[in-house]
């Protein structure tokens, strides 16, 4: 039988959150909220998660409205936050706020994704 995965306690999972500016910790869940600029960049951004989430085989739950995406991550067999969280937060983020930084790419001139007020 496979051992279980590691969980943060509260105090753990902040200082852990202080890598990943725009997550925080609610009732059992790191979350983060990306608001967008309409519904067709919301469901680009609900893909795109759903892409890496699957990559991963860690799956969060998403709450998707019109202008925004709330992404809550926490391990169910562990019974906690754990690493897979974590790891899986970084790449969504990383992800979900990439822009071009120079080069041959011009990048969006909307609005687009962006990191929203977290409650």
């Amino acid at each position: 039988m496979a051992e279980k995965e590691r969980t943060y306690s509260d105090t753990e999972i902040a200082d852990k959150l202080e890598a990943l500016p725009g997550w925080y910790f609610e009732d059992g869940w790191i979350r983060r909220v990306y608001k967008t600029d309409g519904w067709p960049t919301t469901l680009m951004l609900v893909s795109a998660v759903g892409y890496l989430s699957e990559a991963a085989y860690h799956h969060p739950d998403l709450t998707v409205t019109w202008g925004r995406l709330t992404v809550k991550l926490s391990t169910h067999s562990a019974g906690g936050v754990t690493d897979k969280d974590f790891e899986l937060a970084r790449q969504i983020e990383d992800v979900a706020l990439w822009r071009p930084q120079g080069g041959a790419l011009e990048g969006t001139p909307n609005k687009f994704v962006r990191g929203g007020d977290p409650r």
